[in-house]
């Protein structure tokens, strides 16, 4: 019988998984997979589709207390980052797809974002609250280089002076350097660039087609260079897998340039207890336990925790030593660093002229 890869490369997910709305599931059955053997066929290719999709609105409002943004407008649904543990997945399930190798592998593209958004900021009840791309998939994942879909967003906030944020692991973001300088001059600008680990090994295996550490690294540092307000994300923060690395991490960053360092305890909600206890049962198959029971501990003995207000940060021992240890880094390698709030004032002149008369 043909067997599929024990690991499948160049993937966080390592399974697809049934998507728990559907009354009906898939499976890979054995006589298929003898057929595919005896006719020289693959039974899964591991191939990346692209799918254009038409929303009627693009900003949605984020009502979780947690989260830290009031908009979100995320260009992509599914992410090819692969990045094991995203809470993300879980929202492909409402686009009909799995949250395993669906949501790495059917990403949704949405090509009129830039006239949406325009749409959205030039309403006569917008006051120019930040929008932040993106609060759920990846801005800047691989296919970004070629549609162009954020630049053309980026461009539309630029045009109205409107205070952005963006989050993204990916160095790709340095290609629209132009637009977020001009932003940055206007205090209009705040990158968060997520970092979860020092070591390349680990990077890897958490995420797969990721930026390296060290192109990360190096946007950190170009960003900080041109005056691009930065903050390090180190999310999530895994015990026993880089749980020791927040002092170094920390100290690093703030040599290049950061403004702060946040981070989360990692959080297995929806599908993701599946889907990353599998991944790390062949990843890591010697600490595999050990991590799971950890994160367990931080989450009340589940690994499924969605509390508001202890889900991001978890409780109990090893949550307690994290914010500890993150508290030390930040007043050891950060005391006087700070990120000042975005100006909505530029747009509120432009969009509305009348104003400066008063």
């Amino acid at each position: 019988m043909s067997q599929l890869p024990e690991h499948q490369k160049g993937r966080g997910a390592q399974k697809r998984i049934h998507n728990r709305f559907f009354e009906l599931s898939h499976e890979l059955r054995d006589d298929f997979l003898n057929y595919c053997e005896a006719e020289g066929e693959l039974a899964d290719t591991n191939q990346t589709k692209y799918i254009e999709v038409f929303p009627k609105t693009f900003v949605n409002k984020v009502n979780s207390p947690d989260v830290g943004m009031g908009f979100s407008a995320n260009p992509y649904q599914g992410c090819e980052h692969g990045c094991v543990y995203c809470y993300a997945r879980n929202s492909h399930e409402y686009w009909g797809y799995g949250a395993g190798l669906d949501f790495e592998r059917n990403i949704l593209y949405k090509t009129t974002a830039p006239e949406l958004l325009e749409k959205h900021i030039t309403k006569k009840s917008w006051e120019g609250h930040p929008i932040v791309f993106s609060g759920n998939t990846d801005c800047y994942q691989p296919i970004e280089r070629k549609l162009e879909i954020t630049r053309k967003c980026l461009e539309k906030m630029l045009k109205w002076k409107h205070p952005t944020g963006i989050i993204t692991k990916n160095s790709l973001i340095l290609r629209d350097l132009d637009i977020l300088k001009e932003l940055a001059k206007l205090n209009c600008i705040s990158v968060n660039i997520s970092i979860t680990s020092l070591s390349e090994k680990t990077r890897r295996l958490l995420e797969p087609r990721t930026a390296t550490i060290k192109q990360r690294l190096k946007v950190v540092e170009v960003l900080s260079e041109h005056n691009i307000p930065v903050r390090v994300m180190m999310a999530p923060i895994i015990p026993s897998l880089n749980s020791h690395e927040i002092l170094p991490l920390v100290k690093k960053v703030s040599e290049i340039g950061a403004k702060d360092v946040s981070y989360t305890v990692v959080r297995l909600n929806g599908q993701i207890a599946e889907i990353f206890s599998d991944w790390i049962h062949k990843a890591l198959p010697d600490r595999a336990e050990r991590i799971l029971n950890q994160i367990a501990h931080c989450h009340g003995g589940t690994l499924n925790d969605s509390r508001f207000g202890t889900r991001m940060r978890g409780e109990g021992e090893f949550a307690l030593q994290i914010k500890e240890t993150m508290a030390l880094a930040k007043r050891k390698y950060l005391p006087q660093q700070k990120l000042l709030p975005l100006d909505a004032s530029h747009y509120l002149q432009l969009k509305n002229p009348q104003t400066r008369l008063f």
